[in-house]
């Protein structure tokens, strides 16, 4: 059938991605973007009809810059076409590198500018309305059921708690708190460890909430589901229903009952809690350097973009209350 291949078919291409997991230590989504943008670059070049290996080394710039023209027909966000190229310039990048190709035709093709948008974040107010989402339900469930509630959906209340006061304490992305095991946690002296990209583990604090939210929900996990003495501190920190790990999608559903319940928008995601940990952060007066390490942020300018959100904040606080504004 016209089409029936995938990428790593390409023998070019499946080193390129072996370069990429054991030299750059890439994660299985970034491999997975990396091919897609790689198949649709040959896709562009040689169509659907054509099947790998495929003549990299002929591609030149002007197959390059139309590659750039068909995304911006199309009409995807200038971030979205900027990665394409950037994954597909890579590439090229490790072929010039490996003498398998003379020149790289992306070197000299420009990505498109980029509009840097504000992330939207909640309040300190409305943070704490989703915060006390989990216990207030709970009990309504209490008043509702007229008895102790089972120890299964007692545990799931717990748990949501735990979820929501961890992503909003660590400032974590919904990935690394999904990943987070029992040894990964302390909740005695504040501090967990997270593994961001590329596999990188930083150290951040844990609030007192997040640690009185976590022991809770570990006590009621361990009393309904006992780990054996050998899997200790190595089983997952939030279990679903049946027992096993949760996965990022079930906490995103989570976040969204509780932002509903909560009278707030459930169009935001648990990446929200990410952008209102920085900027609140900044907001009380913590220094940039402080928020990029919690972040995990590799450059400054990535964690930049929340000094705009203050300073938007400042000037809606300043016509709110300057008389002269």
């Amino acid at each position: 059938m016209p089409g029936d291949w995938i990428i790593t078919d390409d023998v070019l291409v499946a080193r390129f991605m072996a370069h990429l997991e054991s030299e750059r230590n890439a994660s299985r989504h970034t491999i997975a973007a990396y091919l897609g943008d790689l198949r649709q670059f040959a896709v562009s070049v040689w169509g659907h009809d054509a099947f790998p290996p495929f003549a990299w080394a002929k591609a030149d710039r002007f197959a390059a810059r139309r590659f750039l023209v068909s995304f911006q027909k199309d009409g995807p966000h200038a971030s979205t076409a900027a990665r394409k190229l950037s994954s597909v310039r890579a590439f090229y990048r490790y072929l010039e590198r490996e003498e398998l190709v003379s020149v790289n035709p992306f070197s000299a093709v420009k990505a498109p500018k980029r509009v840097r948008r504000l992330p939207d974040v909640l309040s300190e107010p409305e943070v704490v309305r989703l915060l006390e989402g989990p216990p207030q339900a709970c009990a309504a469930a209490l008043a509702e059921a007229k008895r102790p509630l089972k120890l299964v959906a007692a545990y799931c209340f717990m748990r949501d708690q735990a979820i929501l006061e961890t992503l909003y304490s660590t400032g974590a992305r919904v990935s690394e708190v999904a990943g987070l095991s029992d040894q990964d946690v302390d909740t005695l002296s504040g501090m967990a460890k997270l593994r961001g990209k590329g596999k990188k583990e930083r150290l951040t604090p844990l609030g007192a909430p997040a640690c009185r939210a976590l022991r809770a929900a570990q006590a009621q996990r361990d009393a309904i589901w006992p780990a054996p003495a050998r899997a200790r501190g190595a089983r997952a920190l939030f279990l679903s229903l049946r027992g096993t790990p949760l996965t990022t999608r079930s906490m995103e559903r989570i976040m969204k009952r509780y932002l509903l319940a909560a009278g707030l928008n459930p169009r935001f995601s648990p990446h929200a809690l990410r952008h209102c940990f920085a900027t609140h952060l900044l907001e009380r007066g913590a220094d940039l350097r402080s928020v990029q390490e919690l972040l995990g942020h590799v450059s400054l300018s990535t964690t930049q973009i929340y000094t705009h959100v203050t300073v938007e904040h400042l000037r809606r606080a300043y016509e709110a209350a300057h008389p002269h504004a």
